[in-house]
């Protein structure tokens, strides 16, 4: 039985690749070879237990979709994506519960090649540390905290050149025809990296409040309100909408601990932090910052080498997180955490 269906099977995962979330009717009006409706959901229920797709729903409103893991690796052409206006896309419109039950289940996000690649310049990373006083280490610290405080505060629109944020870091010189807040949101960003440079064990293992913490000292002063958000917020360029109540925002943060806790590969402990704090959205602002510097705390508590970013085109930053907001589909975000993981080694300590 299972292996006549498997035609069908293809053709189901395609029709379900363009469309989340649809009925089981749906599916087989879509359906180019001819089968009957109750082979069809035969077919569904076969692949639901195969855990190849997840079904929601009661009744005649029940809707099936791929299982996120299916699609969570797969390649998309970013260009392309991008070329199908906002409101057209088809989308995953609310925060995906399954995709953390997906992540959990899933055995590894990086292919043998790009381990090699990465397990390659950790040694030479290492290598290079060993050689290192303690000042000087401290030294080539500070210069990746400032290009890392400078291009993730340009990923928020922050105006400062390299030049300046050097400046105002190294010696508190404020910049010309600048903001109060673009100069506070900077400073912050250091302020963070230097306590969690003082306090690794401080994010080990990584727990709610920690992250909390980190998001207060990046937010300090901005007007940025505290702790977890109780309502609804939107994102600019996407019809995706987080959770927006506390409590599921808190249960999806736990859910994330767990997972990055028990993941033993640290590259996908820092990847996961950069997506999932960016895609639960726990705060009313500050995400991405936050995101980005609890993935360099976890890089950095296991002696690997921190991200500065410092080489990332603040749009195909965006894009590929949308991608993932989107589709769940970590493909294009993971090219750019392994490049900029490989331009760290090259060019700091």
């Amino acid at each position: 039985m299972a292996r006549k269906n498997i035609p069908i099977q293809k053709e189901i995962v395609e029709i379900l690749k363009l469309q989340h979330g649809i009925s089981s009717k749906e599916v087989h009006d879509q359906l180019k070879t001819p089968v009957a409706y109750a082979t069809l959901k035969r077919t569904l229920v076969s692949m639901v237990k195969e855990d190849q797709v997840v079904k929601y729903g009661r009744g005649k409103a029940t809707l099936y979709a791929l299982n996120p893991s299916f699609d969570l690796l797969s390649p998309i052409d970013l260009a392309a994506y991008y070329e199908v206006p906002n409101d057209e896309r088809e989308i995953i419109p609310h925060f995906n519960f399954d995709l953390l039950d997906a992540l959990f289940a899933e055995d590894h996000f990086f292919t043998h090649t790009e381990m090699l690649e990465l397990e390659q310049m950790h040694e030479q990373f290492l290598n290079r540390i060993q050689t290192l006083e303690t000042a000087e280490y401290k030294t080539e610290f500070e210069r990746l905290a400032i290009d890392l405080s400078w291009k993730s505060s340009q990923i928020e629109g922050n105006t400062y050149s390299l030049l300046e944020t050097e400046l105002l870091l190294k010696q508190q010189l404020t910049a010309a025809g600048k903001t109060k807040d673009e100069a506070v949101m900077l400073l912050n960003h250091k302020n963070a990296l230097d306590f969690l440079l003082d306090h690794p064990y401080y994010i080990h293992p990584l727990r709610v409040t920690a992250i909390e913490e980190v998001h207060s000292l990046l937010t300090h002063e901005l007007n940025v309100k505290r702790n977890i958000r109780n309502r609804r917020v939107g994102i600019s360029g996407t019809l995706y909408r987080p959770l927006d109540n506390d409590y599921q925002i808190r249960e999806a943060l736990q859910k994330m601990c767990a997972l990055i806790n028990q993941r033993q590969n640290v590259w996908e402990k820092g990847l996961l932090a950069l997506l999932l704090i960016s895609y639960i959205q726990p705060f009313d602002d500050g995400n991405k910052r936050t995101a980005r510097i609890i993935s360099n705390a976890l890089m950095m508590y296991h002696h690997y080498c921190p991200l500065s970013f410092r080489t990332i085109d603040p749009m195909a930053y965006k894009k590929a997180l949308l991608l993932f907001y989107e589709r769940n589909n970590m493909s294009a975000f993971k090219r750019i955490f392994i490049d900029q993981y490989l331009y760290a080694v090259e060019h700091y300590f």
